[in-house]
């Protein structure tokens, strides 16, 4: 996979930059993919069995199982496969209520 290079340049960053690599085995989210944009997959690299270490841009297993995640408390029942689900969801539109009020300072709980 080529790394591709990102430099920030606005008002709050100047001459920051990063590198977008891969970072999943493979295995996350292949069965739910018609809910995005084909694109973030056109280039991703997928394996439908098991995860695979190999395909991680650093070539390490760098993941918990889902189980490890659902024993520590860590998903929400709205997105049952953790962060990149719910920014997924989000980045696609999906707003929650309170969360637009907290972004204001309102506290939805006092109302």
């Amino acid at each position: 996979m080529k790394k591709r290079r990102v430099v920030v340049d606005d008002r709050m960053q100047r001459g920051y930059e990063y590198f977008r690599t891969g970072v999943f085995g493979g295995k996350y989210m292949t069965d739910c993919r018609k809910e995005f944009p084909a694109s973030w997959f056109s280039r991703a690299k997928r394996c439908a069995q098991k995860h695979d270490a190999s395909l991680n841009c650093f070539g390490v297993n760098a993941s918990q199982p889902l189980s490890f995640w659902r024993d520590k408390g860590w998903l929400h029942p709205d997105d049952p496969r953790g962060w990149f689900q719910w920014y997924g969801r989000y980045w696609m539109g999906r707003r929650r209520q309170r969360q637009a009020l907290l972004h204001w300072a309102y506290d939805s709980r006092k109302f």
